[in-house]
Formats: C-alpha cells, structure tokens, sequence
C-alpha cells in the first residue's frame, strides 16, 4: 500500500519529487465557476493527487453544457452543475478529497469573503471584472493565492495574483554547471595537482577528466600572465590552443570537452545581478515572522560576504563527462565534500539568525537548507502587483513596447476586448452578440467601450482592429471546449508551480490568441 503512491504518481515525481508531491497532497484547492475553463483545470489537478477540492458554482445543468464539458452528460440534466462535475472528479482520483458548494461564487464573493481564508488557493474561472477585483483584495487580506482564468471564444487569459511568490528550485532551462573552474578550492587544486597529464599511456590520457585539464592548464597560463586567466578573444583563443598542444591525437573526447568548457575558466568572480537583488532585498532585514526563505537569505548574505569571498555555496554535483572512472568518483566527492562544508556553513548562519530573532534555532530542517544551498544561484522572487493596480495604471512603458511589436499587438487587443466584454455585460446584463438581431449595435457598444478603455489606458485608440471587435461579438460569451481545455491546462501548471514552489510562475498576464494559435505574456 505504502508503494501505491509512487506507483501511481511515479511520472510526476520525476520531474517536482517528493518535497513537491507532499507539497500538492497538503494544498486545499477552491475553484469557483465549472464550466469548462475550471473543470478542466481542476481535472488535472486532481489527477495530479491535490489534497482537496471545494467546487462552488450555483447553477444548474443545461443543454448547452453538455456541448462543450466532458464532465457532464445528458443524466446531469437539471441536476446542480457544482455536484456533478465534483462527482465525476472524484472518480478520476478517490485519494483526493471533493467536496461542492451550490452557491453563485460572486454572491459568495459578496456576502462571505471569510469563506476563502481556509483554502491555499483559489481558481476563480469566468468571474466579471467587479467581482474579481473584490475577490482579489479577500485573497490578499488572507495571504491565499489566486489564479485567474478565462476562455472567451477564441480567446483566453490567465493571470497570477499573490504578494510574493519566492522559489528556491526555479529550475531554469539553461544553467552553467558550478564548476568553480575560475576560483579552484586548495582540494581541487591538490586532486588536480596529482595528475599528470603528459602521461604516456593512451588509456590514461585520454580519460582524464576535462575538469582536472582545465585547472591545470588555466594554473599554467596564470602563472604566465601575471595571475590573470584568459579574457580577451584572441586570450580565449590562445587558452584553447594551449589544450590542443597538449593532446596526443585529435580523437581524444576528454581534451575536446576541455576545449568546449575552457570559456569557464573565464567565468567571472562573484554573483548575478539577480541574486545580488535579492540578498539586498528590503525582506533581508528579518525577524520572528520572517518566512524561512528570507531567514536563509540572509544567512546567504553574511556567507557570500564571509566563507564564500564573493560567491554562493558550491552546489556540489558534477556533470557526466569522459574520464576513469576513478577518477571521475574522487572528483565528485571532491565536489560534495565542499559542497557539505558551505552547507554546514550556511546552516550555523540560519541557527545564528533565528536564535537572534527569538525562534527556535532548529525549527528550519537540514533538508531544506540543503536544498537552499544547492539552488543558491536559481533563488527566484516573484511579486505581483493586485488586479485593481493593473487595471487603474498599467506599466505605460511596457504599452507603448507592445503596440510597436506586430505580435503583441493582437494580444492588447484581445486583453482590452476581455474587458470591455465584462463592462459591456455589467452594463446590459448579457455579453455582446447573444441576440443576432443586436449584432450590429453591439459591435458598436463594444468598440464605444473598448475605445474608452483603451484611452484610459494609455492605449492608442486606433489599435483595437475592427475585424476583432467584431470577432469577440460574434463569439457571444461562448466557451469552446478546445480553448478551455488549453486555458485550464495553463492555469493548472500555473498552480503546480505556485504549490510545490518549483518552476518560475507567470509574470504577467497570459492572453492566449486562438485565432492565429499564439500565446504572449503580457507584464501590465
């Protein structure tokens, strides 16, 4: 039974763990609206085994839901959409925990804002734009994340909002290995030291690892040049000529991996920019109700000042490369021995700083701090700004960069038709283009409040295409499953992100383009 778990879960766990599936398993889910937006971003949720799930939605089941969600059929008929759609995702995962509210979420909203501090987050799918700037600030007021999602016709949005979001294990797509081939510790040094590399074995030669031929030889251009490694071009160019000259055929996998690796003997001292910030970050300065991420930040600070000279623990893990393979096993207790030590290090730091600010001095576990410590230079902070900032004073820059950009373009259009739609409806009690009759005057109401939109903005009026004003009428306040499907399946790795606290979240506002197939963020 204990391997069930695993057994089921087991591709997931490959890519966030066992700290992110507890992570998920712990998380309490509110979606508000089952249409199928929300349904399919809570399908997939609950297939991934969240904790629970709390459905509100205070309609009932008509014709027109059968055609476009998969969670409902012709016996749902007149029947509370909120407990049959809650039934059927109960049956895809009975480890997860259902429960349903008949209740329109906007009176909710409304008359029992406390309703929503006991969730960890809150999909809010289908809301108009009044009751979503009230849900936002109850969220905020409570510290629960919300996540936004819309499909409207061809199009959609999804937008993330929440204080502050800190990420330890952002898992960026392309990463330099920390090597430390710039700044070799004395072990390093010493292992390298001990290796010949004008031996005349062939066997050895050629497997002796691209790490210890780059010390080595970068030891030797330093000592030649006064103690600088190679940093110009015709330097750089010159460094690889050194490791060609010192290969005993052109065959040799170990000395061209040397060779594809020698620019990080180059590799500047010290930390990025981005990690610079955050350790100078106002939230450094803690106390007794700091979270532990900014605990360890600034114990991160006082190392990279103190033990680390300038630079982050040493993550501690090596890449595969050619080499013996004794060799290659005492480089990586090399790499981990060091890595252990920053992290012991780091640790007494974290024990320092909380026994300062009166809380226990191990109530941040080894493991974390571990972890901490091998994603130093990933740390991610993300702060979003609330719905009502966006809405009244949007990032003019960013405006004025995306309606010179073709692409971008469209996706202002889409955005400020999103809203105009809500206002439309807030105005006359129904979205555009229900009634055929009315088409014609509802484009001309639509664009009339696009345009004021628009202005208010800081938009440029003549942006907003006929052709799309007149494609969000013609939509009708239609959800099309395709589209649903694709919105929930964003919203729903949104939130994966946001509970394991891996992955970096969206920034910005994701408007999805279902009519030419694409997607863009947009960072209002």
């Amino acid at each position: 039974m204990a391997a069930e778990p695993k057994t089921k879960y087991d591709r997931q766990l490959r890519i966030w763990g066992d700290q992110g599936q507890a992570a998920l398993e712990k998380a309490s889910i509110c979606l508000l609206n089952c249409g199928p937006t929300g349904s399919e971003a809570l399908k997939n949720l609950v297939l991934g085994g969240i904790g629970s799930i709390t459905v509100v939605d205070g309609s009932k089941v008509e014709v027109s839901d059968l055609g476009n969600n998969f969670m409902l059929d012709e016996e749902c008929l007149g029947q509370s959409r909120a407990k049959c759609v809650c039934s059927f995702l109960q049956e895809l995962n009975d480890a997860v925990k259902a429960k349903f509210v008949e209740e329109s979420p906007t009176t909710l909203i409304d008359t029992n804002p406390s309703f929503f501090a006991q969730f960890t987050l809150v999909i809010a799918t289908q809301l108009l734009e009044n009751s979503l700037l009230l849900l936002d600030k109850i969220c905020r007021k409570a510290n629960v994340m919300l996540v936004v999602a819309r499909s409207y016709g061809l199009t959609g949005m999804v937008r993330i909002s929440v204080k502050e979001h800190t990420v330890v294990e952002s898992k960026p797509d392309h990463f330099l290995d920390d090597l430390r081939l710039h700044n070799p510790w004395p072990e390093l040094k010493q292992f390298a030291k001990s290796i010949d590399l004008n031996v005349t074995d062939p066997v050895v030669h050629k497997h002796t690892p691209y790490i210890v031929i780059l010390v080595r030889l970068a030891e030797k251009w330093a000592d030649a040049h006064d103690g600088c490694l190679p940093s110009t071009r015709q330097e750089k160019k010159e460094f690889k000529d050194l490791i060609k000259a010192h290969m005993l055929n052109i065959d040799e996998e170990n000395y061209k991996e040397a060779i594809e690796a020698s620019f990080k003997v180059s590799t500047a001292r010290g930390i990025s920019s981005q990690l610079r910030h955050i350790i100078e970050d106002s939230a450094v300065e803690v106390d007794s109700s700091s979270p532990d991420f900014w605990i360890l930040v600034a114990a991160l600070k006082e190392f990279i000042a103190n033990e680390g000279d300038g630079e982050p623990p040493l993550e501690g893990s090596i890449p595969d490369m050619t080499s013996l393979t004794e060799y290659y096993i005492s480089l990586q207790k090399i790499y981990q021995a060091k890595a252990e030590s920053d992290c012991l290090v780091i640790e007494q730091y974290v024990k320092n700083i909380l026994k300062r600010i009166g809380r226990d001095p191990d109530s941040i576990s080894r493991a974390y701090i571990r972890n901490f410590c091998r994603n130093a230079r990933k740390l991610k902070v993300c702060r979003y700004r609330s719905i009502e900032e966006e809405l009244s004073s949007p990032v003019l820059p960013e405006l004025q960069k995306y309606l010179t950009d073709e692409d971008y373009c469209f996706a202002v259009g889409f955005y400020i038709l999103l809203r105009a739609v809500d206002r439309f409806a807030a105005n006359y009690n129904r979205f555009p283009g229900i009634f055929d009759s009315e088409m014609d005057e509802d484009v001309s109401r639509l664009k009339s409040i696009a345009l004021s939109i628009s202005n208010d903005s800081g938009f440029h009026g003549s942006s907003l295409s006929e052709d799309l004003i007149n494609e969000m009428c013609r939509f009708g306040g239609a959800e099309l499953h395709a589209v649903a499907a694709f919105v929930g399946g964003v919203a729903s790795q949104e939130v994966i992100k946001l509970l394991t606290k891996q992955f970096i979240p969206l920034t910005g506002t994701f408007i999805f383009n279902g009519i030419d197939q694409k997607s863009q963020v947009l960072a209002l």
